[in-house]
C-alpha cells in the first residue's frame, strides 16, 4: 500500500524537521483535494494533482488508482469517487501508523 522506500528517500533528502513539514503540509492538502473531488470540477486534472501527491508520498495503491481514473475521466468515463476516496484513507491510515516505526526520528507532531 505504501512504499515506504520512497518515503524513506524522502526523509534522507530533506532530514527530519523539514519532513515533518512534508508529512503535514500533504496530509493537509491531500486530504483537502480528496473532499474536493467531483465529477463537475475538471476531474482529470483534480486526479493529475492527487497522482502526483501519491508519488511523492509513496502511496502505491492510490497511485494506481488515480492514474486509472484519471485515464477514465480523460475518455469521458464515469470515476468512482466513493472508492477513490476510500482508497486514500486506507492508504492514510496505513502510512499514519507506520510512519513512527518506519522513521522514529521524525517529529512526533508530524504524525497525526
Amino acid at each position: 500500500m505504501i512504499d515506504w522506500d520512497i518515503v524513506a528517500e524522502l526523509m534522507a533528502a530533506v532530514g527530519p524537521a523539514e519532513m515533518a513539514e512534508v508529512v503535514t503540509l500533504f496530509l493537509d492538502d491531500t486530504d483537502a483535494a480528496v473532499r474536493a473531488l467531483a465529477p463537475d470540477r475538471d476531474l482529470e486534472a483534480q486526479l493529475h494533482y492527487l497522482k502526483g501527491s501519491a508519488t511523492t508520498m509513496g502511496f502505491r495503491d492510490f497511485l494506481d488508482l488515480c492514474s486509472t481514473a484519471e485515464i477514465a475521466a480523460s475518455h469521458g468515463r464515469v470515476v468512482d469517487i466513493d472508492a477513490l476516496r476510500a482508497c486514500y484513507a486506507r492508504s492514510r491510515a496505513a502510512f499514519v501508523e507506520g510512519l513512527p516505526a518506519r522513521l522514529p526520528d521524525l517529529p512526533a507532531a508530524a504524525v497525526r
